[in-house]
């Protein structure tokens, strides 16, 4: 079984690219789990190279103080 993932350059994004994306996590219309799991580290990824577009969306993240210790 091969497997491709296509490199997501995260310095690219528009705020309409992270809206789309927050979308999608919100609604959480996957056909499976991986594609949901895939976004949503997309979106921890913006996190720390672009804050401030996922700052309407941290919601989503649901990190705990102690996560990143």
């Amino acid at each position: 079984m091969t497997t491709t993932q296509t490199e997501i350059d995260v310095t690219k994004l528009t705020p309409a690219d992270v809206a789309d994306l927050a979308a999608r996590l919100e609604s959480d219309d996957y056909d499976n789990a991986f594609e949901g799991l895939r976004d949503w580290h997309l979106l921890r990824s913006l996190l720390f190279h672009r804050a401030d577009l996922i700052e309407p969306y941290y919601h989503l993240l649901d990190i705990q103080t102690f996560d990143e210790c």
